[in-house]
């Protein structure tokens, strides 16, 4: 039987609350007058869920909801709001509220979204657990000329690479750089031509002015909008392999050596690929100069997992 802990000041609006979820369901009940009552409580015996009120004194819904994040006590928390207090529900919602129903609402959407919310948060404990018995993996994406798929990729493999236990987070976070710079390249450089001089005005008009004007005219035409971006992930315990590939003429593979130091200012890589360089153990490029390969390597002093069939046989 699940657990709700219900949370609000009010002593009316609490009963009400809880009133109505013990006609409505077959949940554990429980109510705390206060977030640091609730905080105490939640220390003490975890609930499967927690709503409480945005508008309390002394600590409100949004500063519970911090605490909760802060002490990795992993409860999902819905907020029930009042009228007028929608940017702090959006506020919240940003830190990782599970979700919120408006107080005129309670009657026929809290129960609903108590259980989705619960059926999610049981989803993603069974995945974590999941990932936990990954040994390796290998995907293959073929990606349209859209850089708005780049940040959901780079999310997958740095899961993936967690998964493996392959590096702590600075290692993960480097990897996701260095991935996102070779992808840019692939889209800009190489599928859609973008010339060096180009490519400076393109950077600054897509990350400061938030203009995608000369990105999207570049798709749309001949023969850039055909082209696309193979991405090959091959991730283990000892090392994870990326070959990004763009469909592009390529370019002159000697004149982008690694230099002795690669943050050089004179040298033609530029940023990118000196990021690419600094970030990840091997960089290779292709003859053609349309395809890379970056390997990142287990750190040392990093143990590697024990693989899912040793593990399976030491029970």
């Amino acid at each position: 039987m699940p657990t709700v802990l219900v949370v609000d000041d009010s002593l009316t609006d609490r009963r009400l609350i809880c009133d109505l979820l013990r006609r409505q369901s077959d949940w554990k009940i429980e109510q705390a007058a206060s977030g640091v009552e609730a905080l105490a409580r939640i220390q003490q015996n975890k609930p499967d869920v927690l709503v409480t009120d945005l508008q309390m004194p002394e600590m409100d819904g949004l500063e519970l909801l911090n605490a909760i994040r802060q002490q990795e006590l992993d409860v999902p928390v819905i907020l029930i709001t009042a009228y007028g207090s929608e940017a702090l529900a959006a506020e919240a919602l940003r830190r990782g509220a599970a979700s919120y129903v408006p107080k005129t609402q309670v009657a026929f959407k809290l129960l609903d979204t108590m259980e989705e919310v619960l059926a999610r948060a049981r989803a993603g404990r069974i995945q974590q657990r999941l990932l936990q018995c990954l040994d390796r993996c290998e995907f293959t994406f073929l990606l349209d000329n859209d850089p708005s798929l780049f940040d959901p990729l780079i999310d997958l493999v740095q899961q993936m690479v967690a998964a493996v236990q392959l590096c702590e987070f600075t290692g993960r976070l480097q990897i996701g750089v260095a991935l996102k710079e070779a992808l840019w390249n692939a889209l800009l450089h190489g599928n859609l031509e973008i010339s060096s001089h180009s490519k400076v005005r393109a950077w600054d008009k897509l990350f400061q002015h938030k203009d995608y004007s000369l990105l999207n005219e570049r798709r749309q035409q001949e023969p850039y909008s055909r082209r696309r971006i193979f991405v090959d992930v091959r991730i283990t315990g000892e090392e994870a392999r990326f070959v990004i590939r763009d469909e592009g003429p390529g370019f002159n593979v000697a004149a982008y050596v690694r230099p002795t130091d690669p943050w050089a200012t004179d040298w033609e890589g530029g940023r990118g690929l000196a990021l690419m360089y600094s970030f990840m153990d091997e960089i290779k490029f292709n003859e053609k100069g349309n395809e890379v390969t970056m390997i990142k390597r287990r750190e040392k002093g990093e143990e590697q997992k024990p693989s899912s069939v040793a593990a399976a046989g030491a029970g």
